[in-house]
């Protein structure tokens, strides 16, 4: 068995502003798993260091010049083998938060959290979790209460397209843990889990775990 310690969760910073790049370098940098190996200024620089550098998860501003942070993440999320893609940001907006988990984010952050937040949502991302502030967090499972009726209906026709199996998935997987914790919940294999998974996914046109639990919210399955 190998002695080597795994390896640092490799971070790109996006951020307009350079202080706010130093400051959250300064967060991470106290920590010995998480390694800030570049910044970017805007979407397009982050993108041409994603593709030629690979991280393992990008940590975004929602407010950049040019492109925001949420149609940046769906250009992040189209990449093969795309980034965990972490949104930090000063906006409380439960519709932001929305619309960056619908365009692929696996987490949203406020600059506001304390500082180790900022860590553990990283670590959370790139183990294959979700990590949400506590302020926005209620947005996700109280849509389905505040979207109307059409939105309802449409989601409930959805997920008639999925197996039995395929829907206790994508509800087991609106629920806390990694993907190894939620298979041990089912009582399967992770391999069955990602298969039933990835199906819901190409099913019901999305691509992150995040939107499936807003659809099972919207369609009253949580």
């Amino acid at each position: 068995m190998s002695d080597q310690p795994p390896a640092a969760i490799r971070v790109l910073l996006v951020d307009d502003e350079p202080m706010v790049r130093s400051g959250l370098s300064a967060i991470i940098g106290t920590t010995s798993d998480i390694v800030v190996f570049g910044e970017a200024a805007d979407g397009p620089e982050a993108l041409a260091r994603i593709e030629s550098e690979a991280p393992d998860v990008v940590l975004l501003d929602i407010r950049m010049p040019g492109e925001d942070g949420v149609a940046v993440t769906r250009r992040i999320v189209a990449l093969d083998n795309p980034p965990a893609v972490l949104i930090l940001t000063t906006w409380d907006s439960d519709a932001v938060t929305l619309q960056a988990i619908g365009a692929g984010a696996a987490g949203f952050l406020l600059k506001t959290d304390a500082g180790l937040d900022i860590p553990d949502g990283i670590r959370a991302v790139a183990a294959g979790r979700g990590a949400l502030s506590q302020s926005p967090v209620h947005a996700v499972l109280s849509a389905a209460a505040s979207s109307d009726t059409v939105m309802r209906a449409q989601a409930r026709d959805a997920v008639r397209t999925l197996s039995p199996r395929e829907r206790e998935a994508i509800v087991a997987l609106s629920g806390p843990g990694s993907l190894d914790e939620v298979a041990a919940r089912m009582f399967v294999a992770k391999s069955t889990l990602k298969s039933h998974m990835e199906s819901a996914q190409r099913k019901l046109g999305v691509s992150s775990r995040h939107e499936l639990a807003v659809i099972a919210a919207h369609a009253g399955l949580i």
